[in-house]
């Protein structure tokens, strides 16, 4: 049970009478409550997403699959992010993982950029778009988020389109 499910178990104990005794017993749930209100609630690890498929794949018999996951960090069997990840101590691995499992998890939201094409020279109209549909490039002047267009792309998404490290490409984050 949750902070909240208490707090609604205890409301839901209230009297709806307003006898003496009704009252009195209104008066000490309502006493639990301000307790339970103070209580700090565990915050959800926020991980990267690639971290959250690993959770999401093995979660069904999660001790095995930490236990195996140790071992093949051990044995660099890892796809390298993971490997990385978990290796990096401020990352905290086998304890953000199990907080993971006990409390949930939220998934840090991918950085986002603009890519512009530095050979125009009006930057209005230099923005790369990708219709959504039909997944087409083009150059074009809108920068922002639309129904039709994409805008803004992930830096795995610019590195696929091999402008990430192009030099005729201005990055920026948005």
């Amino acid at each position: 049970m949750n902070k909240q499910e208490a707090i609604e178990k205890i409301e839901a104990c209230k009297s709806p009478f307003t006898s003496e005794d009704d009252t009195i017993f209104n008066y000490g749930l309502d006493k639990a409550l301000s307790i339970i209100k103070q209580l700090d609630e565990p915050e959800k690890p926020v991980v990267p997403q690639f971290v959250a498929d690993w959770y999401e794949e093995n979660k069904n018999d999660f001790e095995y699959n930490l236990y195996r996951l140790c071992i093949d960090f051990y044995g660099r069997k890892l796809h390298e992010d993971l490997h990385e990840w978990f290796n990096f101590d401020k990352n905290k691995p086998i304890e953000t993982l199990i907080l993971m499992h006990k409390f949930g998890y939220e998934v840090e939201k991918e950085k986002l950029y603009t890519a512009r094409l530095k050979l125009i020279s009006v930057k209005k109209y230099s923005y790369i778009n990708r219709e959504k549909d039909e997944k087409e490039l083009f150059i074009s002047d809108s920068d922002g988020l639309t129904d039709v267009y994409q805008t803004h792309f992930t830096q795995a998404e610019l590195e696929e389109l091999d402008v990430w490290n192009n030099p005729a490409f201005e990055i920026e984050e948005v």
